[in-house]
């Protein structure tokens, strides 16, 4: 089931991203407030979703693709001892775990990959995905 994390700073409003989140698929939103997020946005953001981690246990964590995301997604999985796949373009289910499905070559080739150790971290290119309502 989808559980997604909002990170926001002390005074964000927060209901429309929740309720945005819970229209398209998520059953449960954890958010953490924090002003940490903009003095070392990398560092607070990883130590957020780290602890997300060890609260639920996620079959995956998705990650924006953008160059701060793939940081982030880095160090959250060196800490947890993970795999990390970036610029997925798609992510299946297999009998094995998420399957990352990467655009590669411009384009060229697809290429699907599993992480086979820890939590699978995988960052997702924007717009790979048309946004639609659950």
């Amino acid at each position: 089931e989808p559980v997604a994390v909002v990170l926001a700073a002390p005074g964000d409003g927060l209901d429309p991203a929740i309720a945005l989140l819970a229209e398209h698929g998520a059953t449960r939103v954890l958010t953490v407030r924090a002003g940490e997020f903009a003095a070392h946005p990398v560092v607070a953001r990883a130590d957020a979703l780290q602890a997300a981690c060890a609260h639920i246990t996620p079959a995956a964590v998705l990650v924006p693709s953008s160059p701060e995301g793939k940081e982030i997604a880095a160090l959250l999985a060196v800490r947890t001892g993970s795999g990390l796949l970036t610029d997925a373009v798609d992510v299946e289910n297999s009998g094995e775990g998420p399957v990352a499905v990467q655009s590669v070559f411009a384009a060229s080739f697809t290429t699907r990959s599993r992480v086979t150790r820890g939590i699978p971290v995988i960052t997702v290119k924007p717009n790979a995905a048309p946004v639609e309502p659950a």
